[in-house]
């Protein structure tokens, strides 16, 4: 117990009087590095250990895997023997599937349902879709996003359709209906359903809803600024009665609007439960005084209900320099060469830097110039290879071949490529084989299916069935690997390729990844034996390589957070979280930061947001760059400098290629330092 205490005492006034406040309703404004997470962590530490309150009544939720990971083993490491057994802390979505879990009578769903990906979503709508007519993949993804956005508002579809003004709208909530008769058909759920479904179940069951409060006796909520509608209500319906929660968030770093965030909850917050505590952390422990300077000034220039102003003990630091080149090739060409300069001056490593831009595409030139200096570097956000869709698609087919009864991989599957099943079959083929307790999969052979389902959707359910059966057997008889190569040229899955592809090219890219998992399967397979599995039969090796291939993936995502040195190359949306030494930002230019669609919807705030996040995530030193002319769409353009420049403050910048805004006795220093630089060479 003293252990705790002294982790106490070791924080700072503010954070000790976040962890100490228990009795009530508790916002935590916490700023840009102000140790949040010390804060929730030792907060959930004093409420088992100092205030008796049994682990498996507390929940902790935020927003992705890795953060309730890293917050779990820091609790872990804080908690004596079994005391933290029980303890929730997980993902928003997590806790919504284990509610589901739990309340699947009510929810009238089944056990073993089956958890539709956005892009199984996205396949089922596409059917759903070419019903009426051929759709596009931009019209899908439009269809798609309405009814993520009404299911986070919490809105079913027969009020989305009575509320429509619009036909695209009553379009729109006319296939939601169909899209969530299907779901239920299947005893499927999609990811936006996670929040939906216990949000909903508690305003209609208030017994369901006295049984969970009765459970979870105090919460708390990570990244609050990002929660959207429905997380909101889940929140306060779970903890309306007791009123003990603490929320942490931060309105300045709320950069997820276009994902249904609303930075507006914490003024909600304030409003349904009036006796709100608002405790403010404003100590920074990352950056030095220059650069939260600048943070605050550019921040200033958006609304606020709750003030704050990061401060820091580290120093004042080096100015911001801002360096304009003509044109962004010569944007990288700088960048390139400026790490490459500042790792060897300062005895600093390479993942010492961060290089960040507003889109993807900023990446592209700086690449080739880190390839050329021989800078090691990692890109985040690359598409993993296991996310690919014809990858999701071969890994369905292998997954049905060693399990028929995974109707998740069944529904993914029957219809690519294209065998006419239709929706309404399938949705037919799911009721019937939920009455007679079998796999989709199996309910295909069945004679009874006749009496369900017209003469022709039955040939195409069995000769699907035979087909697939066919291919089990001959992996049963000898080689499993050619059995799999058959299966999918036998189906011709390359010519259904080109037919969804905008080019013959990427069709042919596509199906070598096909191969390429082939391959992969089959040396893992060589591996398993070599490593001595026991396997009886052939299938049986598949089954375990094809299990290791799915725990290869989970452990490639894994290494993708090693701590290795390289140059950190992200989007400003993807560095939340992070901090560096040394930061960079490229394309601070109007219509790129701020973007082009944000000063036409007049969303300015969440662009300054962003460009806060990103200043805020450097630690010593923080360059800002921006070009005359950027090239687009294949065509040279004049840039004009991001009205952010002009709100950071005059006194603490540096310019560089700007002639009107250097500073002559900076520039006479600079080439000082040149010519002692070249003489030390010399000499």
């Amino acid at each position: 117990m003293s252990d705790i205490r002294e982790r106490i005492a070791g924080l700072n006034p503010r954070q000790r009087e976040a962890v100490k406040y228990i009795d009530g309703p508790c916002l935590v404004l916490a700023g840009a590095g102000s140790g949040k997470t010390s804060v929730i962590t030792t907060k959930i530490a004093y409420l088992i250990q100092e205030c008796g309150m049994s682990a498996r009544r507390i929940a902790a939720v935020t927003f992705t895997n890795k953060a309730a990971r890293e917050m779990k083993e820091r609790v872990s490491s804080m908690l004596p023997g079994k005391s933290g057994h029980g303890l929730t802390v997980s993902t928003f979505h997590t806790l919504g599937l284990n509610i589901i879990k739990s309340e699947l009578k009510t929810l009238g769903l089944r056990s073993g349902f089956s958890l539709f990906d956005p892009e199984d979503a996205r396949v089922l709508l596409r059917e759903l879709m070419q019903k009426d007519a051929q759709v596009d993949a931009d019209q899908i993804n439009r269809v798609q996003g309405q009814i993520s956005s009404w299911k986070n508002d919490l809105i079913l579809p027969g009020p989305a359709l009575s509320h429509a003004e619009t036909e695209d709208e009553a379009f729109c909530a006319r296939v939601y209906e169909h899209y969530t008769r299907h779901l239920r058909a299947y005893n499927a759920v999609d990811f936006d359903d996670l929040i939906m479904l216990p949000a909903t179940m508690f305003e209609r069951h208030p017994e369901v809803l006295a049984k969970w409060r009765r459970r979870i006796h105090y919460m708390l909520v990570d990244e609050y600024q990002d929660t959207n509608s429905s997380q909101y209500q889940l929140v306060r319906m779970l903890m309306a009665e007791r009123s003990t929660f603490t929320v942490v968030g931060d309105d300045d770093q709320s950069i997820y609007a276009w994902r249904g965030a609303r930075p507006e909850n914490l003024v909600q917050l304030g409003e349904d439960f009036p006796s709100l505590n608002v405790i403010k952390l404003e100590q920074n422990y990352r950056s030095t005084a220059v650069i939260l300077r600048a943070a605050n000034t550019l921040i200033a220039n958006n609304p606020h209900v709750y003030e704050k102003t990061l401060w820091s003990d580290k120093g004042l630091g080096e100015s911001i320099r801002i360096i304009m080149t003509r044109n962004e090739e010569a944007e990288a060409e700088r960048v390139a060469t400026e790490i490459l300069t500042a790792r060897i001056k300062q005895s600093a490593k390479w993942k010492d830097f961060a290089v960040l831009y507003r889109g993807n595409f900023q990446a592209r030139l700086l690449e080739l110039k880190l390839q050329h200096y021989q800078i090691p570097y990692k890109l985040s956000g690359g598409t993993s290879f296991f996310s690919r869709n014809e990858i999701k698609d071969a890994m369905a087919y292998l997954r049905l071949l060693i399990n028929p009864a995974d109707d998740n991989a069944f529904l993914r599957i029957v219809n690519v490529p294209r065998r006419e099943i239709g929706p309404t079959t399938l949705e037919k083929l799911a009721n019937y084989a939920s009455e007679r307790r079998v796999s989709l999969f199996a309910a295909c052979s069945e004679l009874g299916l006749s009496h369900v389902l017209g003469e022709k959707a039955v040939e195409r359910l069995g000769r699907f069935n035979h087909f697939l059966e066919a291919i089990r057997k001959r992996m049963d008889q000898g080689d499993a690997i050619a059995a799999i190569r058959q299966m999918f040229q036998e189906m011709d899955y390359e010519a259904w390729l080109v037919q969804n592809a905008s080019a013959p090219a990427i069709a042919e890219k596509r199906m070598a990844n096909v191969w390429t998992l082939v391959d992969q399967l089959e040396q893992s397979m060589h591996r398993g034996t070599e490593e001595g599995d026991e396997a009886s039969e052939e299938t049986d090796d598949v089954e375990a390589a094809i299990s290791r291939l799915v725990l290869r993936d989970i452990l490639d995502q894994q290494a993708q957070e090693d701590d290795t040195d390289k140059v950190q190359l992200l989007t400003l949306h993807a560095s939340k979280g992070l901090e560096f030494p040394h930061v960079y930002v490229m394309g601070l230019e109007e219509e790129l930061l701020p973007h082009r669609n944000s000063i036409e919807a007049n969303t300015i705030e969440e662009e300054r947001r962003l460009a806060y996040v990103g200043i805020t995530r450097a630690r010593q030193s923080l360059t800002l760059t921006l070009t005359k002319q950027r090239k687009v769409y294949g065509e040279m353009m004049d840039c004009t400098p991001s009205r952010f420049l002009d709100e950071l403050p005059e006194e603490d910048l540096q310019w560089f290629g700007r002639p009107d805004k250097e500073n002559p006795e900076q520039k006479h220093e600079r080439g000082k330092e040149a010519l002692a630089g070249l003489r030390s060479l010399l000499g």
